[in-house]
């Protein structure tokens, strides 16, 4: 067999190897929560929910920070994570502030939220869920997968934030980069 006829069988099977892989199938499997991202993903925003009496940290993957533009879709491989700290009480139960006002956080994370964007996800959910080409997961405090739905993720980005590339606070902190 001649080099060039090797090199093309070669490359014929990797090509054949790369269409085995498996299809995409919708669903929050697709999500794998990274075990680095509280030392590797960016943080860009928190919020004291006083309802829930929460502390909401917003984290996104670093190539995601550094390649969003404001004004335009997200990129591909966009992963945001979603962190709720509960908020330390007194006796009441009124959360606790710091000395700028802020929630004082009980240690560890009570749950974990994922949206991670990727070509081709999304397809597969039906026009009253589909978020362009995102898909949602849910974790326990500790990282282990939560199997609880999602639908309520889709509906909410679905409903609420259409125009902002299915984003909350992430979207609107680029667009704040401008």
């Amino acid at each position: 067999m001649t080099r060039s006829l090797l090199a093309a069988v070669v490359l014929l099977a990797l090509g054949a190897g790369a269409m085995a892989q498996t299809p995409y199938r919708p669903g929050p499997h697709n999500i794998v929560l990274p075990a680095d991202w509280q030392a590797r993903f960016i943080r860009t925003i928190t919020v004291d929910s006083a309802a829930r009496r929460i502390i909401r940290t917003i984290y996104v993957n670093p190539e995601a920070f550094a390649a969003a533009r404001p004004a335009q879709p997200l990129p591909d491989g966009t992963f945001l994570i979603m962190a709720d700290q509960r908020a330390r009480l007194d006796a009441d139960g009124t959360p606790l502030r710091d000395s700028v006002g802020r929630f004082i956080p009980e240690p560890g994370w009570i749950a974990i939220a994922a949206q991670q964007r990727n070509r081709g996800w999304g397809e597969g959910y039906p026009p009253t869920l589909r978020n362009g080409e995102w898909e949602y997961a849910r974790f326990n405090g500790d990282g282990s997968r939560n199997n609880g739905p999602v639908e309520a993720c889709f509906t909410c980005h679905l409903v609420t934030r259409a125009q902002q590339d299915f984003s909350f606070g992430f979207w609107d902190f680029v667009q704040a980069r401008r």
